[in-house]
C-alpha cells in the first residue's frame, strides 16, 4: 500500500522532478567551470580578500575575530565575516554552498525559488519554470554573480519565496504559508544585503496597505488582521532567529558612514545617512529603461570594445594607424553612454517578457495586476534617482531608512520580478481564457507597442537617442590630449564611436524583434489551437532561456572562470618584503600612491590606513576628509600608529617605504590634557598637536579624569603592549603617579570593555577617534576585551528563535500539509 502512495505520489509531481530536473541541466550547462573547481575571478571578491586577511588567519587557527585591524586603522567585522553557529539559517547556507559550488547554488536557489512563487500563483509547471528561468537570468542577476555581489544575488534569490509565504498567508493557508515566510525571510536576512531586504519589504508594505483596502471595503477585516497576525508572527520568528547579526548590525549602523555626523562646521555631509550625489551616483537614466528590450540600447557595458571591425578601428586604420594599434584604442573607449560612473551591463528583461508584459496590462484583471503595476512604476521611478529627483528626494529626505543606500538602480532587481509576474500572468490568463478572439486582438495590440519600439531604433535611431554622453564636448578634448591630435580627427574618431553605439542599438533592436516575433507566433498558434498547451508553455521556456541566455553570455561567460591559483591577488612587492620584516604585531600602514578608502593592495599583508569599506566608520571617515583632503597629516598618522608610509620614487612605478617619525606606538602617557566643548573642536585642535605629549578630550568625558596638574611625560613610566589578538590587547604599565594614557586604537564603545587587573574600569575617547584612559600608579595589567553583547546575548536568542522555527516546520510537515496541492497539479 505505502509503495503504491509512493509511486502515485511520484507520477502525480513527476513534472515538478522533469523541471527541477532540466534547472540543474541548466546551471551545469551555463556554469560548468564551476564544477571543474573554478570560480568566477570577480573584482569585488578580490578585493574583499583583502580586507578578511586577519580573519582567515585566525580561522585558520581555530578562533573567531569580531575586530579586525586590517583596514581604516580598525573596525568591527560584522559587515565583513562573522560566525553566526546559533542561527539555524547558518547551517542551511553551509549545506547549499558545501553541495553546489558557487555560484551554481545562489542559481538553483533563483530558480527553485521564483518556481514555488509562480507555482503559489496557480500557474502550470512549465509556466512557472519559464517565471523562475526568466527572472533568474534577468541580466542584472548574472552580472551581479560576475561582478563579485554574491550576498545581494542570494538575497535577491529570496524574493519569491518570501512572497509566496506571504501570499500564501493572505489566502488563509495560515499555518503553511506562517512556516514558509518565517523561514524564508529569516534565510533573506541571513543574505546580509539588507538594501535589497528592504526594497522586498517596501513592496510587501505596498501588499498590505491593498489587501486592507479590500478587506474593509468587502467588511472582511476578521481574516485580514488574522493574516497581518501570522505574517507578523513570521517575521518576527524570522528576527529572533537572525537577532544576532541584526542587532549588531543595528549597534554598528549608527556609527558608521550611514550614522548621524559628528561635526557641523567642517561636514560637507547629511546629518545621517549617505550623502546624497553618494547615493545616487548610480541612477537609472530614464530613457535607459529601454534596455529593459533591447539590451544594447546604451551601449551596454561601460568596458571597452576591442573590435578590429568597428568603426572606431577602420577610422583609425584610416587616419594611418596600425591594426594592432587600432583595435587597442578602439578597446579602451567605451560604448556605455549612460550618465553612470561606469556599469557592467543593462537590465534587459528579455524581449519576449516585455511583449508578454504589454499583453498583461491588456488582460490581466484583479487586484493582483494592480499590486505589481504599483511595485513596477515605483521601483522604476526610484531607480532613476538624481534623474527623476522628485520622488527620489522624497523618500530620501523622508522615509525611514531610505537614505542608508546606494546604487539606487538596484531597486529594479525587485521590479524585474514584478515585471516579469505581470509577464507569466498575461500566459496563465491566454490559457484559462476561453475568449481567443479578444485575446488574439489585445497581443496584436501587445506586438504592435513592442514591435514598433525595436523598428524605431532599427530604423531611425537618433529620433530618440543621441548616443553621446552628456560630457562628450569633454571626451572629445580628452582624445585630443590623450593622442596628441587635431580637433578634426578627435571629431571623426568621436563620430565613428557614436556609429559603434548606434550599431549596436540596431543590431540589438533587430535581435529583440525576432524574439518578439517568435513569441507573437507561438501565442497565436496555441489561440489557433495549432499547439496544445504543454507546447506552448514549453516553446515558451525555451525561448525566453535562448533570448536571455546569449545576452548574459556577454557579462558572464566560461572566460569569467579562473583555476583557483590564476586568480589575481595582490602581488607581493618589494616594500611590502621589507615592511614585513619588521616583528612588532601591531604597527600599521599606509600607501600614499593609493586612495586611503580604495586601497585593496596594502590591506593584503598590512594593518592599514587604507582599505575599502562600504560600512566604515563615520568618524575615521571624517577625520580622513578633514585632514587627509589637501596633505598629509603626519601626526594624525602617528597617533593612529602609523609606523611605514610607502611613497613612489620621484614619481617612477618603484616604491619605497618610509619610517614614520611621528608613530607614538601602541599607548603613551600624555603630560597634558586639552579640554573642547564640541566635534568640531575636537578635529581643529587635532589639525595641529602633538600627539605624544597632549591628548585633546570632549568635555563630556572630563568626569572621568580626576588629575588636576601635569607633569612631563617622560617622568611618568612606560605602557607598552605585551600581547595582541584583535578583540583582546593586554599592555603593561608602571608609573609612580596616575597618568592619562592614549591608545592608538580605535574607539568603538558598543563592545570593547577595559579591564585594570581584571576589574573593569571606564574608559573615554580622545584625539577624535582613539581610546584613552587615566591610569592609576604602579604596576598594572591593563586589557581591552571585545565582547559585544549584541552578538554573543544575539546569539542565544537567535538559538531560541532557530529553535521554535523548527518547531512550527517539523509542525507543518507532521501535519501532512504536502506542498504539491499548491503546484500547480
Amino acid at each position: 500500500m505505502k509503495k503504491r502512495k509512493m509511486k502515485d505520489w511520484f507520477r502525480q509531481n513527476r513534472t515538478h522532478f522533469l523541471i527541477g530536473t532540466l534547472f540543474i541541466a541548466i546551471c551545469f550547462v551555463y556554469f560548468n567551470p564551476s564544477f571543474l573547481g573554478k570560480s568566477l575571478g570577480q573584482n569585488d571578491v578580490t578585493r574583499a580578500q583583502s580586507t578578511q586577511t586577519e580573519i582567515n588567519e585566525y580561522k585558520e587557527k581555530g578562533e573567531t575575530i569580531l575586530w579586525t585591524n586590517q583596514i581604516h586603522a580598525g573596525m568591527p567585522t560584522f559587515q565583513i565575516w562573522a560566525p553566526y553557529p546559533n542561527n539555524v539559517t547558518t547551517w542551511i547556507v553551509n549545506a547549499i554552498n558545501y553541495t553546489f559550488p558557487q555560484p551554481t547554488g545562489t542559481v538553483l536557489l533563483l530558480m527553485f525559488g521564483t518556481y514555488l512563487l509562480f507555482s503559489v500563483l496557480k500557474l502550470k509547471p512549465w509556466l512557472a519554470g519559464v517565471g523562475a528561468l526568466a527572472f533568474t537570468f534577468s541580466s542584472y542577476n548574472i552580472i551581479l554573480l560576475a561582478a563579485g555581489h554574491a550576498n545581494q544575488v542570494f538575497a535577491i534569490a529570496f524574493f519569491g519565496p518570501v512572497i509566496a509565504g506571504i501570499i500564501l498567508i493572505f489566502r488563509k493557508e495560515y499555518l503553511l504559508g506562517t512556516a514558509l515566510a518565517a523561514l524564508f525571510i529569516a534565510l533573506e536576512i541571513r543574505a546580509n544585503h539588507l538594501q535589497m531586504t528592504y526594497y522586498l519589504m517596501l513592496a510587501l508594505l505596498m501588499f498590505v496597505i491593498l489587501e486592507a483596502y479590500h478587506a474593509f471595503k468587502a467588511k472582511h477585516t476578521k481574516d485580514f488582521f488574522k493574516s497581518i497576525g501570522c505574517a507578523a508572527f513570521a517575521t518576527l520568528l524570522a528576527f529572533t532567529v537572525n537577532a544576532s547579526s541584526l542587532w549588531s548590525t543595528y549597534d554598528y549602523g549608527k556609527e558608521t558612514i550611514r550614522g548621524k555626523s559628528n561635526l557641523t562646521q567642517q561636514n560637507t555631509e547629511p546629518n545621517t545617512g549617505l550623502p546624497k550625489d553618494y547615493a545616487y551616483q548610480w541612477s537609472q537614466g530614464v530613457r535607459e529603461c529601454l534596455t529593459f528590450l533591447i539590451p544594447n540600447a546604451y551601449g551596454g557595458s561601460s568596458r571597452g570594445h576591442a573590435n578590429p571591425e568597428s568603426n572606431v578601428a577602420r577610422t583609425l586604420i584610416g587616419l594611418g594607424a596600425a591594426k594592432d594599434q587600432a583595435a587597442n584604442i578602439s578597446g579602451s573607449l567605451s560604448l556605455y553612454w549612460g550618465d553612470k560612473p561606469f556599469t557592467e551591463g543593462p537590465f534587459y528583461f528579455g524581449a519576449s517578457i516585455c511583449f508578454l508584459f504589454t499583453l498583461g496590462l491588456l488582460i490581466v484583471q484583479g487586484r493582483m495586476k494592480w499590486w505589481l503595476l504599483a511595485v513596477i512604476i515605483l521601483t522604476m521611478l526610484l531607480s532613476f534617482g538624481r534623474n527623476w529627483p522628485f520622488l527620489s528626494d522624497l523618500f530620501f529626505d523622508y522615509f525611514p531608512l531610505y537614505n542608508k543606500f546606494r546604487a539606487v538602480e538596484s531597486i529594479l532587481a525587485l521590479g524585474s520580478l514584478f515585471f516579469i509576474m505581470l509577464a507569466l500572468l498575461a500566459i496563465n490568463e491566454v490559457t484559462v481564457n476561453f475568449d481567443k478572439l479578444i485575446l488574439l486582438r489585445k497581443s496584436k495590440i501587445a506586438l504592435a507597442v513592442t514591435g514598433s519600439l525595436c523598428l524605431l531604433i532599427l530604423v531611425i535611431p537618433d529620433l530618440i537617442l543621441s548616443f553621446k554622453t552628456n560630457d562628450h564636448i569633454n571626451f572629445i578634448a580628452q582624445i585630443k590630449q590623450a593622442y596628441g591630435v587635431d580637433n578634426d580627427i578627435a571629431q571623426s574618431i568621436g563620430n565613428a564611436l557614436i556609429a559603434d553605439r548606434k550599431a549596436a542599438a540596431q543590431s540589438d533592436a533587430f535581435r529583440s524583434l525576432i524574439f518578439i516575433l517568435i513569441g507573437f507566433g507561438l501565442l497565436w498558434a496555441y489561440l489557433k489551437n495549432k499547439l496544445a498547451v504543454t507546447s506552448f508553455s514549453v516553446a515558451m521556456l525555451f525561448v525566453v532561456l535562448i533570448d536571455l541566455w546569449s545576452v548574459d553570455k556577454r557579462y558572464l561567460s566560461y572566460e569569467n572562470f579562473t583555476a583557483q591559483v590564476d586568480v589575481e591577488l595582490p602581488q607581493l612587492r618589494e616594500v611590502d618584503k621589507q615592511i614585513r620584516l619588521d616583528s612588532d604585531p601591531n604597527y600599521k600602514v599606509i600607501d600614499l600612491t593609493q586612495n586611503i578608502l580604495s586601497d585593496s593592495n596594502t590591506p593584503y599583508f598590512h594593518k592599514s590606513i587604507g582599505g575599502y569599506s562600504a560600512v566604515r566608520l563615520k568618524r575615521f571617515e571624517e577625520l580622513i576628509a578633514v585632514n587627509f583632503s589637501e596633505k598629509i597629516n603626519l601626526n594624525i598618522l602617528g597617533m593612529l600608529n602609523t609606523k611605514y608610509i610607502i611613497t613612489a620614487v620621484d614619481k617612477s612605478p618603484l616604491l619605497k617605504s618610509e619610517l614614520n617619525p611621528s608613530a607614538c606606538g601602541h599607548a603613551w602617557f600624555v603630560g597634558n590634557v586639552k579640554y573642547v566643548k564640541n566635534a568640531d573642536q575636537e578635529m581643529a585642535a587635532i589639525k595641529n598637536f602633538s600627539p605624544k605629549n597632549e591628548a585633546i578630550v570632549h568635555e563630556e568625558f572630563k568626569h572621568q579624569i580626576s588629575l588636576k596638574s601635569w607633569l612631563p611625560t617622560l617622568s611618568k613610566g612606560f605602557i607598552k603592549l605585551v600581547s595582541y589578538s584583535p578583540d583582546h590587547l593586554v599592555y603593561q604599565s608602571s608609573s609612580t603617579s596616575a597618568n592619562i594614557a592614549i591608545f592608538s586604537e580605535i574607539y568603538y564603545t558598543k563592545g570593547w570593555k577595559m579591564l585594570i587587573d581584571g576589574v573593569e574600569k571606564p574608559y573615554f575617547r580622545a584625539n577624535y577617534i582613539l581610546r584613552a584612559a587615566q591610569i592609576p600608579a604602579g604596576n598594572h595589567n591593563i586589557e581591552f576585551v571585545f565582547h559585544p553583547n549584541s552578538y554573543y546575548t544575539g546569539e542565544k536568542i537567535s538559538l531560541a528563535g532557530s529553535f521554535l522555527l523548527m518547531i512550527l516546520l517539523v509542525g507543518v510537515s507532521v501535519k501532512g500539509l504536502s506542498r504539491t496541492k499548491y503546484l500547480g497539479e
